[in-house]
């Protein structure tokens, strides 16, 4: 093939289907930069663009689109052979212990249907882990591997595929002067107390959950700190505080008590497999596999009504 490295191909697939640098470097645990040194060389060794990069957009070329055709499929085929193989030598069976947060949502059910699938010989088991200890079941090995609400930056954890990147939800109760609203700004945090969640978890996570302060700087009143998720939401519709939700969360636990309401002004809530380093096994790196792949037709999926990267043109 000309010398073609693997990677270059790999972050080719990756790019196309994100369109954008930031988001493949992501899920290849690459820099924007080498993203982008990755497909130089692609180009350079076809001898044609196959991206068009501006400061407001990327896409594929012509050219691109026709080499995006017929190097997927061919690419799948040589990872599902080499994931077989590696199966065959390693064997991927036994149990895998899965922790997750909130809700086990589709895209994760998908991946372990997906998974089942793909290694009959091993069995997921699915277990829910409480909201202020996202990383403990990990540490205590009670679970491989568990998704979790981001952040992680626990240094000796490994972050998987990233996944239902969304808009945050802010739960009140139905008695509550933003329960008419549409939706609220995060701005308007600084008019409710806002539900903490309780240690062990770590203080940067414990913050990202629940801010202290708005964007702009105004505080946010403290409201009562919880443990679990459903402690969150019966305080909530008691009228005791709001509490901050990733969709997927939102949407399981409706309860006719509580106004869910979009929030526009803060950083997405996203989803993340993470694993211990020092534990990981082949049947992890099969899941984690699994769920990149659904996360990734997830992301196309929601990203079918027309609509162009917004960045700054790599250098």
């Amino acid at each position: 093939m000309g010398g073609l490295e693997v990677r270059e191909l790999e972050c080719f697939l990756v790019l196309a289907e994100e369109l954008h640098f930031g988001r493949t470097g992501e899920r290849l645990y690459l820099s924007q930069s080498r993203v982008s040194q990755l497909l130089r060389a692609l180009e350079s060794r076809i001898g044609a663009r196959l991206v068009e990069r501006t400061s407001r957009r990327v896409r594929l070329t012509p050219l691109g689109e026709q080499f995006l055709a017929r190097a997927r499929p061919a690419y799948e085929e040589l990872r599902a052979a080499v994931a077989d193989t590696t199966a065959a030598a390693r064997g991927v069976r036994g149990l895998l212990r899965l922790g997750f947060q909130g809700s086990a949502n589709d895209q994760l059910m998908a991946a372990i249907a997906r998974f089942g699938e793909r290694w009959p010989g091993c069995t997921t088991e699915v277990v829910e882990i409480p909201l202020a200890d996202p990383f403990g079941p990990l540490y205590r090995q009670e679970v491989d591997a568990a998704v979790v609400l981001l952040p992680v930056d626990e240094p000796d954890l490994v972050l998987g595929p990233i996944f239902s990147r969304q808009q945050q939800t802010l739960a009140v109760s139905v008695r509550h002067p933003f329960a008419s609203r549409a939706s609220v700004v995060a701005e308007d945090l600084a008019d409710c107390a806002l539900i903490g969640i309780k240690e062990p978890a770590p203080a940067y996570w414990r913050e990202f959950q629940a801010p202290a302060h708005t964007p702009a700087g105004a505080p946010v009143p403290p409201g009562p700190l919880v443990s679990t998720l459903q402690e969150g939401l019966t305080l909530a519709a008691a009228g005791r505080g709001a509490m901050l939700l990733c969709q997927p969360t939102a949407e399981h636990h409706r309860r006719a008590a509580l106004a869910y309401l979009p929030v526009t002004g803060l950083p997405e809530s996203s989803l993340g497999l993470v694993w211990r380093r020092e534990h990981e096994t082949p049947a992890i790196r099969a899941f984690a596999e699994a769920l990149g792949e659904i996360a990734a037709r997830a992301d196309r999926a929601h990203r079918a009504v027309p609509r162009r990267l917004v960045e700054p043109a790599p250098a």
